[in-house]
């Protein structure tokens, strides 16, 4: 096996996020006021590859895009952030999901409203061995389920570790790829799905094993719950910041956690410092404005306080 060239490489959903942001949700009928409107790149692994890049891993991002805007504009925001796009694949009128997104500046909840037209999963010819073996880690998402399963059935195979964001979704291979998943992260309504328990601890329970090196269970404002090879579970609240977006704030959280690993950090470390990027990130609006960088954390002394 040749010697990885990326710390991370990310498979799975990539979006151009078209921002609203108004006083309070809309009801039917009724007329609403944008008071914002901000353009972002976003998606599961596209977020995940920039936060993983802003705190210091090499990032490569697999794909199919198109030559229309918003794929040129997809590519520009990767590269602007330092993430390599040279593998991903260019096909006539593909495209990345495009997305409106509705922001409450009350709360910072979000609804999300997004188009699958023009979507392409990579063709399994795309996704080789000579490929997943140029990366430490391999990120993958549920989104393009089948090529994420035939590159981690391949990282599995090379003893690459693999990160894995399953999204609360009724899909086929859905569980296929959850249990493909040295470390397997998910906000707890896709917990629920994969299991069909309730709590954090029992979704723990039942997703941890002795070969799987860590599961995370995310709950957004209580913060996150946390298992090695079956073994005790740790909670870790959310950090108390004043949410203005929580945009993006999961996808965060996987790119951080997969760069800690990548770069040799222990599991609570790891676990502690994506808690808190993701928490930090839900400080400004959008999915990627709010990821703070290495050297603010290293400022800040951060780094020091949550990575062993």
């Amino acid at each position: 096996m040749e010697k990885p060239h990326w710390d991370i490489l990310g498979l799975g959903c990539v979006a151009v996020d078209d921002l609203l942001y108004v006083k309070d949700f809309p009801t039917p009928d009724t007329k609403v006021m944008v008071n914002t409107r901000v353009r972002q790149g976003g998606g599961l692994a596209g977020t995940a590859m920039v936060a993983a890049a802003r705190l210091g891993a090499s990032a490569a991002y697999c794909g199919v895009l198109g030559d229309d805007e918003l794929s040129r504009y997809t590519i520009s925001e990767l590269e602007r952030e330092g993430v390599d796009c040279s593998v991903v694949l260019h096909q006539r009128n593909a495209r990345p999901v495009h997305s409106t997104i509705i922001v409450e500046q009350r709360s910072g909840r979000r609804t999300i409203l997004f188009s699958r037209q023009g979507v392409r999963e990579p063709p399994p010819r795309w996704i080789t061995e000579k490929l997943i073996s140029r990366c430490r880690v391999l990120f993958v998402d549920s989104f393009t389920i089948n090529a994420s399963l035939k590159a981690a059935k391949i990282a599995r195979g090379l003893g690459i570790p693999v990160v894995a964001d399953i999204e609360a979704r009724q899909k086929p291979h859905l569980r296929e790829l959850a249990d493909l998943a040295d470390h397997l992260i998910v906000g707890i309504a896709a917990g629920r799905l994969l299991t069909g328990r309730q709590s954090p601890e029992q979704i723990l329970q039942a997703c941890a094993r002795p070969d799987r090196a860590c599961c995370v269970i995310t709950v957004g404002e209580h913060g996150c719950w946390f298992s090695q090879r079956e073994g005790e579970i740790t909670h870790i609240p959310a950090v108390e910041v004043e949410a203005v977006d929580t945009t993006g704030c999961g996808d965060v959280f996987h790119g951080v956690y997969a760069a800690m690993i990548a770069q040799g950090k222990d599991i609570p470390s790891a676990v502690r410092l994506a808690n808190l990027v993701a928490g930090i990130k839900a400080t400004q609006p959008g999915g990627r404005k709010g990821i703070p960088t290495l050297n603010q954390l290293e400022k800040q002394g951060l780094i020091n306080k949550f990575v062993k």
